[in-house]
């Protein structure tokens, strides 16, 4: 460590250039500086390594043993460093090996991983994607440590400190069973609340939501006679039943099994965002996911 520390990365780059050459001359050339700077390098090249490295022979310079044991590893390391400080090319999907990391809920992967899957796959065949169940509470550190490189979440509840683009704004529709009697227009105040509906509720076990409290500012309610975990399950419960849903719209568009109509109440709806950590913000190979992944979601 004590060597390391009087060394510095010309001296090295004039050892490497003095084995290659085994000239001080054409190895001034190479560097572009004069004999006597290289001549003053290699002096303190030998006292770090307390080995004259480089004899006189009958042509030119001949490498001592420790000479030959740093050459290769010496290569190997300026190799190694000048790929590290090396502007990043440019991405090429075509080419790359790729395992992406995604949080996502049941929502997230139907209205956003989904419809960008296919352009994914045909842009970049050799990658891979990891969709890792949302923990809202858990979002940053996950970022900050690399463990995912993107989270889909509402721009409100998103976690401070990450990277943020909006990606679309979500609105609520009534939702139920194609065919269900009472959906055949747009139902009264009063003949949504005798409905009987399903909720998702995150948390777990909850009948209380955002239509609820946009009912009560209208002086009415409704009767949630079932509350599940996650919006795939809803689905299926109105395709099979007669209760109906007050769910976003990207989630059950072009669906034939379900009959889709305005509610009779204006329900706040929201926008969902991709995050991600500073981290990862100027990496070419994450800047082109980022993009992918916006424009599939664009329309």
């Amino acid at each position: 460590m004590n060597n390391l520390r009087r060394l510095d990365l010309n001296l090295l780059l004039t050892l490497d250039v003095l084995l290659a050459e085994h000239n001080v001359t054409r190895a001034a050339e190479r560097l572009h500086y004069s004999q006597p700077s290289v001549s003053v390098h290699l002096a303190k090249l030998r006292e770090i390594f307390g080995d004259p490295l480089l004899l006189p022979g009958p042509r030119g310079m001949r490498p001592t043993a420790r000479a030959e044991s740093l050459r290769e590893p010496l290569r190997q390391a300026l190799a190694a460093l000048e790929a590290a400080v090396a502007p990043s090319s440019p991405f090429d999907p075509t080419q790359a090996d790729h395992t992406w990391r995604v949080a996502a809920t049941d929502y997230g992967e139907s209205t956003i991983v989904l419809p960008a899957l296919a352009a994914l796959r045909a842009a970049a065949p050799g990658t891979r994607l990891a969709v890792l169940d949302m923990v809202p509470a858990s979002i940053a550190r996950q970022a900050e440590q690399g463990e995912i490189d993107l989270a889909f979440h509402t721009s409100d509840g998103a976690p401070p400190g990450l990277r943020r683009r909006a990606l679309f704004t979500e609105r609520y529709v009534l939702v139920g069973r194609a065919g269900h009697p009472r959906l055949k227009r747009r139902p009264t105040l009063a003949q949504f609340a005798e409905l009987e509906h399903v909720m998702v509720s995150p948390d777990g076990g909850g009948f209380i939501g955002v239509t609820d409290t946009a009912l009560a500012a209208a002086g009415a309610t409704r009767r949630v006679v079932l509350s599940v975990p996650h919006f795939l399950f809803v689905r299926a419960v109105l395709e099979r039943t007669d209760l109906v849903a007050m769910l976003p719209e990207r989630l059950v568009r072009d669906m034939e099994t379900l009959e889709v109509v305005q509610a009779p109440v204006e329900v706040p709806g929201y926008e969902m965002s991709m995050l991600w950590h500073e981290r990862a913000h100027r990496d070419p190979a994450h800047q082109w996911l980022r993009e992918c992944i916006a424009q599939a979601t664009s329309v």
